[in-house]
């Protein structure tokens, strides 16, 4: 397996890969809006704002990750990990928790502080990420399911408390993917 870091040349077989990942696993309906957003976050790829990396077998596309900078009125380094998707056949192996965890070397390299992301708390607990109190950092709009806010430190520090909603990428201003 090969890890790479993604542009916005690499959108369309990002948005397959979501699209059948999330059709197939959360129905047409999840898939369509995955569709949408996978495509818009592509479009905004910087390696700054927006980051994208992929896992790759014998050329093919079988996983990928976006982060995308939260931004707080303190000066801290917050990325946050949404969406991740491992090709249907793939899942089980490991391949998202590998990736996920190149990822986070990646962010580590760069000084961003603070890893957040909104999911599975069974799954994201494998590549660290702990439950994250919405007193401690706030997420960008109102969660629907709390328990998935979740985050980690990617220095020797512990957590910081930071003040405020953050605002993020546009695409994430949806409150339908909260």
């Amino acid at each position: 397996m090969m890890y790479q870091a993604l542009s916005t040349s690499n959108q369309a077989e990002l948005v397959e890969l979501f699209s059948s990942v999330f059709n197939a696993s959360e129905g047409e309906q999840e898939g369509a809006m995955l569709r949408q957003l996978t495509s818009q976050l592509a479009a905004l790829i910087d390696h700054d704002a927006v980051m994208a990396f992929g896992a790759y077998e014998e050329g093919t596309l079988i996983g990928a990750i976006f982060f995308s900078r939260l931004q707080f009125e303190s000066p801290v380094s917050v990325y946050m990990l949404s969406p991740v998707a491992v090709a249907t056949e793939q899942q089980g192996q490991g391949v998202g928790q590998a990736l996920i965890q190149h990822g986070l070397e990646i962010l580590k390299e760069r000084a961003v502080e603070v890893a957040i992301t909104y999911g599975d708390p069974a799954f994201y607990s494998k590549v660290g990420f702990a439950p994250l109190s919405e007193e401690l950092i706030q997420a960008p709009v109102k969660l629907s399911m709390p328990f998935g806010w979740l985050g980690q430190s990617l220095s020797e520090k512990p957590l910081p408390k930071l003040s405020g909603r953050p605002l993020c990428v546009e695409p994430f201003n949806d409150p339908n993917l909260w």
